[in-house]
C-alpha cells in the first residue's frame, strides 16, 4: 500500500489536502461535455447489461413452480451465472486491459445476448437434463457479463481524476439501479400484465421467458449507440487531462506488459483487503437482490398482482442510487478521496439494520408485509453504497490508467464469491430452516465487512495511500 513518492503528505482527516491531490484540475473547454456523453452512453450499456442480470430474479416464483425446481436448485442456476462471472472477472480485467475497455464491453454485451436468447429457449424445451442446461447457460454468462465492469472501469479512469471517482462511484451505482428498476417494472408489466382504463391500455400476461428475450433486444440497440459514441480515453477525443498520483498515466497509449499489471497488483495488500470486504458485500447484496420477490410471495403472499412488488421494486434501486451518490460524495468531500472510512460506516449501519429486521419480521405482531418491505430497502441502501465505493473507486485508485481493469477484476470476483453462497448454499439452507435463515445469514458477512474495512482505515490514518 505504498503511495507515490512525495504524495504521502497529510493526514486526510487533519484538514490538510495531500499534494498533487488538493484539487482537480480545470478541465479544457468542451471536456466536461464530451465526457458526459462518453458516460451517458458506457453507463446506458452497463444498465443495459443488468437488466439481462436481473431478469431471473424476477421471475422466481414462475421459474421454480413451473420447472418444479425447490429453492437449492433455483439457487443453483443463480450461483452458476455468479461462478462464470467470478472467474471471468480476473481473467477480463487482465483482457480489458489489453483490448481497451470499450471492446471488451461491446464484446462482453454481445455474449451476454446470445446467452440469454439460449435461457429462454431451452428453458421451454422438454429435455431430461433440463436443470444442468440451465446452470451451464447462466455459467457462460456470467462469463461474458464479467467483461462489462472492467471494461466501464477501465475507460472511466482514464476520464476521471481521483478526487472525482468517488462521484463517479455514486453515478455507476445509478447506472446500475436504473437496469434494475427497468428490469423490476418491465416484468411485472410483461409477465403480470396490467390495464390502465384512463389511457386505454392493456398488455396481457406473458409467459416469463419473455423476460430472456426483451431484454437482450434492448441490450442489442444500446451496444449500437455505445459503439458510436465512446472513446476509450480523452486523448481520442481530442483532449488530455493529467493524473499526478499516477506514475504510469503519461502516455495514454502504451499499455503495460500483463506480467507487469498482474504482479503490481496482486502484490498490494490494499486489493485483498478491499476484495475481502467484497466478498461479504456480495453475499448480503446477492441475498436480498435475488431472493427478495420470492421471500415477499412465499412470506407475505405478495405477487406481482400486489401494489406491493411495484413498490418495492421500485423503491430498491431507488435507495440503492441515493446511497451511492451520497457514499460517493462524502468520500470526495469530507473524507477527500478516501474510501475505508465511508466504507466501514457503511458496514455498521447494514449491521444495526439486519439486525433489527430479525428481531422485527420474526415477531408475529411486528413483522408485516410494510415493514418487511422496509428493512428490504435499508438493506439496499446500504449494501450498494457499500458496493459503489468498494467496487468502482478502490479499484480505480489502486490500478490507475492501466491496471484498473484487472484491479477491478480482483476486487469484484470476491464480490461474486460470496455471491455464490447466496444462491446455491441460502437456497438449501432456507430448504432446510425456512426463511428465517434469509436475514440472520446476512450478519456475520456484514460484521466481517466492517471488520475489514476499519482495520484499512485504522492502519492507513495520517497517511495518503491511493484506494484506501
Amino acid at each position: 500500500m505504498q503511495a507515490s513518492a512525495g504524495r504521502q503528505a497529510a493526514d486526510v482527516g487533519s484538514g490538510a489536502a495531500p499534494a498533487g491531490i488538493s484539487g482537480i484540475a480545470r478541465h479544457p473547454p468542451g471536456y466536461r461535455r464530451r465526457r458526459f456523453r462518453n458516460w451517458f452512453f458506457i453507463g446506458l450499456l452497463y444498465a443495459g447489461y443488468y437488466l439481462c442480470r436481473y431478469n431471473l430474479s424476477t421471475v422466481t416464483v414462475e421459474l421454480s413452480r413451473d420447472l418444479g425446481l425447490s429453492r437449492q436448485q433455483v439457487g443453483a442456476i443463480s450461483s452458476g451465472r455468479d461462478l462464470g462471472y467470478a472467474i471471468g472477472q480476473v481473467i477480463n480485467g487482465l483482457f480489458a486491459d489489453a483490448l481497451g475497455g470499450k471492446q471488451a464491453m461491446a464484446l462482453g454485451a454481445l455474449g451476454t445476448v446470445l446467452c440469454n436468447l439460449l435461457f429462454g429457449a431451452v428453458s421451454a424445451s422438454t429435455i431430461t437434463w433440463l436443470l444442468g442446461a440451465l446452470i451451464v447457460i447462466r455459467v457462460a454468462d456470467g462469463y461474458v457479463q464479467s467483461f462489462g465492469a472492467p471494461g466501464m472501469v477501465k475507460i472511466n479512469t482514464s476520464w476521471f481524476q481521483r478526487r472525482e471517482r468517488g462521484k463517479f462511484a455514486g453515478i455507476f451505482g445509478f447506472m446500475i439501479q436504473l437496469g434494475q428498476l427497468g428490469v423490476n417494472q418491465l416484468s411485472g408489466l410483461l409477465v403480470g400484465g396490467v390495464t390502465i382504463s384512463a389511457l386505454g391500455i392493456s398488455i396481457a400476461r406473458q409467459d416469463w421467458r419473455i423476460m430472456f428475450y426483451v431484454p437482450p433486444a434492448i441490450l442489442l440497440g444500446i451496444l449500437i449507440l455505445t459503439w458510436l459514441n465512446v472513446k476509450n480515453h480523452p486523448e481520442e477525443a481530442g483532449f488530455h487531462i493529467e493524473h499526478p498520483e499516477d506514475e504510469h498515466a503519461a502516455d495514454p497509449q502504451r499499455r503495460l506488459p500483463l506480467s507487469v499489471v498482474f504482479r503490481t497488483v496482486v502484490s498490494n495488500p490494499l486489493a485483498w483487503a478491499a476484495g475481502g470486504a467484497y466478498f461479504c458485500t456480495g453475499f448480503v447484496r446477492r441475498a436480498y437482490d435475488y431472493w427478495w420477490a420470492k421471500y415477499l410471495y412465499d412470506v407475505w403472499q405478495v405477487d406481482k398482482s400486489s401494489h406491493w412488488f411495484y413498490l418495492l421494486g421500485a423503491l430498491l434501486p431507488m435507495a440503492a442510487v441515493g446511497g451511492s451518490l451520497l457514499a460517493g460524495l462524502v468520500s470526495d468531500t469530507l473524507f477527500r478521496g478516501r474510501r475505508s472510512p465511508v466504507a466501514a460506516m457503511l458496514y455498521g449501519l447494514e449491521s444495526l439494520v439486519i439486525a433489527a429486521a430479525i428481531l422485527v419480521l420474526g415477531h408475529s405482531r411486528l413483522g408485516s408485509a410494510l415493514s418487511a418491505c422496509v428493512f428490504l430497502t435499508l438493506i439496499s441502501f446500504t449494501c450498494n453504497s457499500s458496493h459503489s465505493i468498494i467496487g468502482t473507486a478502490v479499484a480505480m485508485d489502486i490500478g490507475g490508467r492501466k491496471m484498473s481493469g484487472f484491479a477491478l477484476g480482483i476486487v469484484n470476483a470476491f464480490q461474486y464469491y460470496g455471491a455464490i453462497l447466496a444462491g446455491f448454499v441460502l437456497g438449501r439452507l432456507m430448504d432446510r430452516y425456512g426463511w428465517n435463515a434469509f436475514f440472520v445469514s446476512m450478519l456475520p458477512f456484514s460484521l466481517l465487512g466492517l471488520t475489514l474495512m476499519a482495520s484499512v482505515w485504522r492502519l492507513t490514518r495520517g497517511r495518503d495511500v491511493k484506494g484506501a
